[in-house]
């Protein structure tokens, strides 16, 4: 079997190419005079390329009031103990150079907005333009030069400060070096001294008031004084901040018939009435809104956890089910968002399931937060189990007399001393029987 023809490199057929075409010019000069030219002529353009494209870069000066210029790095902190890999967002002053570093645990939009607010609100005010590099929070789609499908909700937040994005070019970090290299200075100005923190608002509120230490500490080179110094001239110069931006992003959710959505491989309950129909969860950085019908249902503590290997978790709220365990009451007795009830909740109910019908009354009780207020229940519940009466009777009778007394709000009575009794009045049940009693006929009781 003949062994394949080994190809010749594209640069010796070239080459050759050269030679043969000068050889018809008549030229008598050598094949490897030619390679040794074309050699020399790449390595040419080559260096020329260096020196006259990438390699050349124009200073930029910018205005007071003018630019900012943002970017995302990826970080490490201890938190609770425990090395976490954080999400950090950089923001820029382009002319004062006055920056804000914040963390996150992700790089979503609804963290986006929230940097941008921290920002303008330390800063003192929102500068006239921003510019980014081309991220996935920011744009849909990368077009030909500088045209770019900008995402709807990212320009919803730019209107609502009324500053103009800016993109990059593709791979041109040059562009916005400003926050570029404050990326790099954090790293060895606030992440390698950082101390252990219980929480993400706790480093938030370091990094913020590090961040604002550094302004007077750093000088600003191109102008004369601290970048604290400048900033405070530039401060006049921003636009005024509008109010916080509503940066949530919306998805439609399907309610389970358990009463519960899924996000993020999170469950969260809903109240029963919105079982089995469709609602609008509003993600915030920390919490999350269910809006139904146009208005707020209920809101939850957002749970985010960086690892796939823990389960997902199942968040209660067991007065969303009040108004199935009227219908059920047996749910009552294993239903798992109840473990969740208060103490003395907890402690009613095990005297309730004692005795027979124990489940409607506790439901009942548990039912009374939806009229009246849960403190004032809560406040009856425990006076009944202290008097050694833990009754459905006695909690209503202890409960109307807490309501009475906060809806009366009368004054005090302070009577004059010409009322005051001399003597103390004495029980006397037989005074009754001479009452009953007219001209010696006994009347009938």
């Amino acid at each position: 079997m003949l062994a394949q023809a080994r190809k010749p490199r594209k640069e010796h057929r070239t080459v050759k190419q050269m030679h043969a075409d000068l050889v018809k010019l008549g030229y008598e000069g050598s094949y490897g005079r030619v390679a040794a030219f074309a050699r020399a002529w790449r390595a040419d353009r080559h260096r020329a390329a260096q020196t006259t494209g990438r390699g050349t870069y124009v200073p930029l000066v910018f205005q007071p009031g003018e630019a900012f210029q943002f970017d995302w790095s990826e970080d490490w902190a201890n938190i609770g103990g425990e090395r976490v890999k954080l999400q950090v967002a950089h923001i820029k002053l382009s002319h004062s150079r006055a920056f804000l570093v914040r963390a996150y645990p992700l790089q979503t939009h609804e963290m986006l907005f929230d940097a941008h607010w921290h920002a303008f609100r330390v800063f003192g005010g929102v500068p006239g333009r921003g510019i980014y590099d081309n991220m996935k929070t920011a744009v849909d789609r990368v077009g030909r030069g500088k045209q770019r499908d900008v995402n709807t909700r990212f320009k919803a937040m730019a209107s609502h400060y009324v500053f103009e994005p800016e993109f990059c070019n593709p791979a041109a970090g040059w562009e916005k070096g400003q926050v570029e290299k404050n990326v790099q200075d954090a790293r060895n100005r606030l992440w390698q001294v950082m101390p252990v923190f219980k929480g993400l608002d706790e480093l938030n509120q370091w990094l913020e008031d590090r961040c604002i230490a550094l302004w007077a500490e750093t000088p600003h080179k191109a102008l004369p004084g601290t970048i604290a110094d400048v900033w405070e001239a530039e401060k006049p110069t921003l636009m005024a901040s509008p109010p916080a931006f509503d940066g949530f992003v919306e998805h439609s959710k399907r309610v389970s018939p358990t009463c519960l959505i899924t996000f993020e491989r999170n469950r969260y309950s809903v109240p029963a009435s919105f079982a089995n129909r469709r609602i609008s969860l509003h993600v915030y950085p920390e919490r999350l809104v269910i809006v139904a019908e146009g208005q707020t249902v209920c809101a939850h503590e957002r749970i985010i956890e960086r690892s796939h290997h823990k389960p997902g978790r199942v968040i209660y709220d067991w007065r969303h089910y009040l108004a199935v365990i009227q219908r059920k009451p047996g749910a009552l007795r294993n239903g798992a968002p109840f473990i969740e009830m208060p103490d003395a909740f907890r402690r009613l109910q095990d005297h309730m399931l004692r005795k027979v019908g124990g489940d409607r009354e506790m439901v009942d009780i548990l039912s009374l937060i939806l009229h009246h207020d849960e403190d004032a229940v809560l406040c009856a519940v425990e006076l009944a189990l202290e008097a050694g009466v833990p009754t459905k009777t006695h909690v209503l009778n202890l409960l109307h007399r807490l309501i009475d007394k906060k809806q009366t709000g009368l004054p005090g009575i302070d009577p004059p001393e010409a009322l005051a009794l001399d003597m103390t009045p004495k029980a006397n049940v037989h005074r009754y029987d001479d009452l009953r009693q007219a001209k010696g006929k006994r009347h009938a009781s």
